[in-house]
């Protein structure tokens, strides 16, 4: 196979007839089934009606949705008509959704609800090449244009002409004529990723990238048909896409839609999947609920859950540092097993086999900690550029702290800086439109600079140790550039200099040093005392509850995940002579939050501090 299309005309064919789902989505209360013969007809009619509007061979469509069933038959319906589609989170504001629509010059865009499409209604006048919209939703009352140019089309009304021509053609033929539009070297898609200035760089991704990475995740960590998926991670981040999406479909797995992160917890039990992949931040939130429902047991159980554990971890020591168990922790194990452990298995659905980790760095100790009760969770590495996945960690050779070994066909080093930089079949054509910022990622050797710094462990498996890139990743998997958040920030006259931070965090959160005299005379007009010392102001939570409610207004151009959500604030400015500005006044980032640590702690462990 060369193509995605490829991929899913053998799939589709191989279990057409079965019976078996290709995917489940909540309808009235309840998960259904959606076969794989629904999705290839779907697929096909969607194919078709794209064509008969206009889309030819290598055209660019935006998406715009949330994960679900629509979301992925756009998908293989441009790819398999020939073009190239351009996903975006559905969180992206206006000014970011325009930019990537005009940027990747597409045609068309795909958006989910009646909320996305005003979206491109109220930007419909600086879209500069769109010329047509779909939208999943049956809408009430939907416009046939955005302004005088853009077309409105119904999916379902797109869906119904595709079937018509279905009855007009030889289905297989047609198919294989799409296919011949496409080769394996030619653009997948365009994902667009936040760059460190903060300016969005499109990611040109190719057939091929995506398929070598899919088999090459397939060749280390088993999946087959028998896996069940529950999806939650936007489709639209290369990470869910290629791991989550084509490598569950090529495996002949089932995956099933989460409705919302908020649901994911009632959506593991009805589920039930076999396999997940998350981010650091959900596994970070179910040890936490654990431990606080442990917490309003009595002191009888609370003491026989640390009990279970300690005999996990006991068991998972013994394993890395004698390669086998003694008899007294097996018989243990088992008893924790029985009456501890596989009551919060039953918690995510009772047949899980592992979680896959990436997006952000995974602390150990949650690593340990879910292994320790027979979740195991294998941690990997990976950029967009890299279609993404670069290394992972194995059932069979799993060590904490480290991402893991290469895939295979993936060539690490780490250069004399210490940079890790790739090569590979899965390492991108380069920066869409973009032929400066390519050169300086891929050097003439065909290596990847990732931007990250890390080394190997005893055992041969990477290590991430520090970031070259400035670029923020929370432990949600969402790209931050903190250049962008601070610029917006520092539009006000309060906000002298500033800091945002968030690498591994949950939320982003800011260190702000004020102009004294314009936070003197904000305060003055918000009617709170402005007399104290400075010192005094910085941490006085009534200055910090109106600073931080002002920044709101700064901040409503940002996407939610890139927004600051509680700040500290501090009178001591960051000079060269303090050791916390450059020579040319840039800001030292790992000096300033090394020196304020105590309050940056703060601001993710204490609620009363500013939100």
């Amino acid at each position: 196979m060369q193509t995605i299309g490829e991929l899913f005309d053998e799939i589709t064919r191989r279990y057409m007839g079965s019976g078996r789902p290709a995917y489940m989505r909540k309808e009235q209360g309840s998960y259904v089934g959606i076969g794989y013969d629904r999705l290839r007809a779907d697929v096909v009619a969607y194919a078709l009606a794209l064509e008969e509007l206009g889309l030819e061979a290598g055209d660019r469509v935006g998406l715009l949705s949330e994960n679900r069933y629509e979301w992925v038959i756009t998908d293989f319906a441009v790819l398999l008509a020939g073009g190239v589609d351009v996903p975006m989170f559905p969180s992206l504001v206006e000014p970011q959704i325009a930019y990537i629509l005009n940027h990747s010059q597409s045609v068309f865009c795909a958006v989910s609800s009646s909320y996305q499409f005003r979206k491109l209604l109220n930007i419909a006048d600086r879209l500069e090449t769109l010329e047509g919209v779909i939208v999943f939703d049956d809408v009430p009352g939907l416009p046939d244009r955005l302004g005088e140019r853009i077309r409105v089309y119904r999916l379902s009304d797109m869906l119904a002409r595709g079937s018509e021509l279905q009855r007009t053609v030889d289905v297989h033929g047609t198919i294989r004529r799409l296919l011949e539009r496409t080769r394996g070297d030619d653009l997948c898609t365009i994902i667009y990723t936040s760059g460190t200035t903060g300016t969005p760089k499109g990611v040109m991704l190719t057939h091929r990238n995506i398929l070598s990475n899919v088999e090459a995740a397939r060749s280390v960590i088993a999946v087959d048909e028998r896996d069940v998926f529950l999806s939650y991670l936007p489709m639209c981040h290369s990470y869910e896409r290629t791991t989550g999406f084509y490598t569950a479909f090529a495996s002949g797995g089932t995956t099933a839609f989460a409705e919302s992160i908020e649901t994911v917890r009632t959506n593991l039990r009805e589920v039930r999947p076999t396999i997940m992949t998350s981010v650091p931040q959900l596994f970070e939130r179910i040890r936490n609920g654990i431990y606080a429902q442990m917490a309003q047991q009595s002191p009888l159980r609370r003491s026989i859950f640390e009990w279970a554990v300690t005999i996990g971890l006991r068991r998972l020591r013994e394993q890395e540092e004698q390669g086998r168990i003694s008899a007294a922790t097996a018989f243990g194990y088992r008893l924790a097993e029985r009456f501890v452990f596989r009551k919060i298995q039953l918690a995510v659905g009772g047949r899980l086999r592992f979680f896959v980790s990436g997006g952000g760095p995974l602390a150990p100790e949650i690593g340990r900690f879910f292994w320790a009760i027979g979740l195991p969770i294998l941690e990997g590495y990976g950029l967009t550029e890299a279609s993404p996945v670069l290394t992972v960690n194995r059932l069979d050779d799993n060590e904490f702290g480290t991402v893991g070994k290469p895939l295979p066909g993936v060539e690490i080093r780490i250069d004399d800086s210490g940079e890790i930089l790739a090569r590979g079949p899965n390492i991108m054509r380069g920066y869409w439109r973009n032929p400066e910022e390519t050169r300086v990622a891929i050097d003439a050797d065909g290596w990847l600079h990732t931007g990250d710094v890390g080394r190997w462990s005893q055992r041969g498996n990477l290590m991430i140790t520090d970031r070259i890139k400035n670029l923020i990743v929370t432990s949600g998997g969402k790209n931050v550039a903190p250049q962008v958040v601070e610029r917006a920030l520092k539009q006000w006259d309060v906000v002298a200099q500033v800091v945002v931070i968030g690498d591994g965090r949950p939320f982003c959160t800011a260190l702000i040093v004020p102009n004294e005299e314009a936070l003197r005379a904000f305060l003055r007009a918000q009617g709170i005392d402005a007399s104290a010392q400075l010192s005094e102001l910085c941490t006085d939570s009534r200055v910090l509850g109106a600073v931080m409610r002002e920044l709101e207004h700064y901040q409503r151009d940002l996407a939610k995940y890139e927004r600051v959500r509680r700040i500290a604030m501090v009178a001591e400015p960051f000079t060269v002579e303090n050791g916390l500005l450059t020579p040319t006044l840039k800001v030292k980032r790992k000096e300033v939050i090394a020196r304020f640590s105590d309050q940056i702690e703060r601001l993710y462990s204490d609620p009363s501090v500013s939100s």
